[in-house]
């Protein structure tokens, strides 16, 4: 079982490999500074937070795609009155602060019972033969940078980072994908997420 699990695995990573060596790649600024959130508070670990568009939008959230029996995509619902799921940032060593330009993990807060693991990772999909965001993947590194009004994210690897953007793909429904062959950044905010907060609030 665990050599088929493998197999799968290398099956998606190697067609993103040879996608993401053909795609320009974009450096982060050596400057860092503490991440905010709308209310221009710095973002903590150990805080939730829900991911939003910096204009008009719904939050993020995770759908079945493709033959997929399980919900591991990550798409921005189309809904301006959701918030979406809450996810927290894990960082390398103590700190608990959150830097632009400086590697993170993004993991879901609640993850489905289907899957091992609520943490953001990059795979190769059949389905839009692209890269897209997934959980329950392989572990990828991301940052956060200064883009418009607000952030970015950014999908890090070595040799460079990409910008994530979204992507309207057939059959999706409500949703766009995350991904990083977008041809334009998704520009978002930072909202703390609490558990009686159920509706948007103005973020412009």
């Amino acid at each position: 079982m665990k050599q088929k699990q493998v197999v799968v695995v290398v099956s998606f990573l190697l067609p993103l490999l040879a996608f993401l060596t053909n795609l320009p790649l974009a450096f982060s600024d050596d400057a860092t500074e503490r991440v905010l959130d709308v209310m221009e508070n710095p973002l903590e670990t150990d805080r939730q937070y829900y991911i939003l568009p910096a204009i008009r939008g719904g939050g993020l959230k995770l759908a079945k795609t493709g033959n997929s029996e399980c919900p591991l995509t990550v798409l921005q619902d189309a809904s301006p009155q959701f918030n979406g799921m809450s996810i927290k940032f894990i960082t390398a060593g103590d700190s608990s602060e959150i830097r632009t330009g400086t590697n993170l993990d993004i993991e879901f807060v609640n993850k489905p019972k289907c899957a091992k693991s609520g943490k953001w990772g990059v795979l190769f999909d059949i389905q839009i033969y692209g890269p897209c965001v997934v959980i329950d993947g392989p572990n990828s590194k991301f940052q956060i940078v200064k883009y418009g009004a607000g952030y970015k994210l950014m999908f890090c690897f070595d040799g460079g980072c990409l910008d994530i953007g979204r992507l309207d793909a057939q059959n999706d429904e409500d949703g766009r994908r995350l991904t990083p062959s977008a041809p334009e950044p998704f520009e978002i905010v930072f909202e703390e997420a609490f558990e009686d907060n159920n509706v948007i609030k103005s973020v412009v």
